[in-house]
């Protein structure tokens, strides 16, 4: 154990892989969905394992899942090796003491990248626009006939056991917490923008852009495709690394077959373009070729996607907006009409001023509904400076649905964008999408005729 410890002593990055984790004690921290993937993995190397997770309720077949705090973190202290979930802070007091005593807290996607070819390997990051960016890429890999997976927040982990292994691309969608996981540089990075969030986790606005940015400065880092039209990630070239290529403008006509909406949406096929391009996929530059690749797609549920329609009422899902400015950019798409929004979740402390601003002095009616827990201050400040927006609480999703409607009706669009996460009420945004369109078909339900 010592010897182990002391080979990877005062690093946050160890670039490690699931090989060297045979016969050592491994702590998991966090027993969700990464964590249940890490333990099929490690199921396979060694039988000395201990799972730890702040939440002591989660139940697991064959496991015991210790409480962080009665007892669990002094089992991952004892370790060799601690594979910590996403979503646990790499700045936590805990995390950080397990370092310092040098204890290797790794992450599932960084083992796995260190043992894969990481010429196959691009990674899409950004503030907004990844999970699009990521589907509409290997959906266009995929239509050019290279097998491909897209891994990550969107699809199954890096690490999943039953990831093929002769894939020719993998696109793995990367949030800011797993970049800090990651010590060897993928082949591409795809970067789709920069703006304020995860605060909570990262301590601060510049910690989270420093952090967000590293994938692109590993040792090693070679090619890096970024949104110019972001505007921040623009003034943050700095953080940069590799050889950067900029993406300049919208996808033109070949994206028509996506059924993707609104500009920043064109802007992100773009990106996905150039990225094929620069993974070598020729055909990425004809015209003809791409809007043949393009048929088929299925735009994201939770991104600007239609749920349904009663009347002249329509109903769209925007639930992967956990932060401002995806919910910023679907006002604009949405510019003109009579809308009802339905925003909050998990207060994470952003500034939500730019927000506020744009719905206080929209020039269409619109009625806010403010949904636990940052949705009450939400509508507070709105309802101080606006003087037509008008503004109200929805305790959930389903009695928040039922009014919007009742306001939206005759004419109009009823649009879930939280601006915020939905760890407050969810599990995830796929829990809170599902419940936004169970409650839409339960409306359409009781009012069929």
């Amino acid at each position: 154990m010592t010897h182990f410890r002391r080979r990877y002593r005062r690093t946050m990055r160890h670039a490690i892989g699931w090989a060297d984790l045979a016969g050592v004690r491994v702590g998991v921290f966090g027993a969700g969905v990464e964590g249940q993937s890490a333990l099929t993995r490690l199921s396979e190397l060694t039988t000395d394992i201990v799972v730890v997770d702040d939440d002591p309720n989660i139940e697991l077949p064959g496991v015991t899942v210790e409480a962080t705090d009665a007892g669990g973190f002094e089992l991952l202290a004892s370790c060799d090796v601690v594979i910590k979930s996403p979503g646990f802070s790499r700045y936590r007091p805990d995390i950080m003491a397990l370092e310092r005593s040098g204890i290797p807290v790794v992450g599932g996607t960084g083992l796995s990248m260190h043992e894969l070819d990481r010429s196959k390997i691009i990674c899409v990051t950004g503030t907004k626009g990844k999970s699009t960016t990521a589907s509409v890429l290997g959906h266009l890999l995929t239509q050019f006939g290279l097998r491909t997976e897209v891994t990550g927040n969107i699809g199954r982990p890096l690490f999943d056991a039953a990831l093929p292994s002769d894939l020719d691309a993998i696109v793995v969608e990367t949030s800011s917490f797993q970049a800090l996981d990651i010590a060897d540089a993928p082949g591409i990075v795809v970067v789709t923008s920069l703006a304020t969030d995860h605060v909570d986790w990262h301590g601060s606005i510049e910690q989270y852009h420093v952090d967000k940015l590293s994938l692109t400065s590993l040792p090693d880092a070679q090619l890096t495709v970024a949104q110019r039209l972001s505007p921040a990630l623009q003034q943050r070239a700095d953080l940069l690394g590799g050889d950067v290529r900029w993406s300049n403008g919208l996808a033109k006509s070949w994206a028509a077959p996506l059924g993707l909406v609104g500009d920043h949406n064109l802007a992100n096929a773009e990106l996905a373009r150039l990225a094929a391009l620069a993974f070598g996929v020729e055909q990425a530059s004809d015209e003809e070729a791409l809007s043949i690749a393009a048929q088929g797609f299925e735009p994201l549920p939770g991104r600007l996607s239609a749920v349904g329609t009663l009347g002249d009422v329509r109903f769209i899902d925007d639930s992967l907006a956990t932060n401002v400015l995806p919910t910023l950019t679907a006002l604009e798409a949405l510019q003109g009409e009579r809308l009802a929004i339905l925003i909050g979740g998990y207060d994470r402390g952003v500034d939500y001023t730019e927000l506020i601003e744009a719905l206080a002095h929209r020039d269409s009616p619109t009625l806010v509904l403010g949904l636990p827990d940052s949705g009450e201050r939400l509508c507070e400040a709105i309802g101080r400076i606006t003087t037509h927006t008008s503004v109200t609480l929805a305790p959930d999703i389903g009695s928040g649905v039922d009014a919007a409607y009742a306001w939206a009706k005759p004419t109009g669009i009823v649009l879930l964008s939280p601006a915020a996460p939905s760890f407050s009420q969810f599990a995830n945004w796929k829990e809170r999408s599902d419940a936004f369109r169970s409650s839409v078909n339960d409306l359409l339900s009781r009012n069929a005729h």
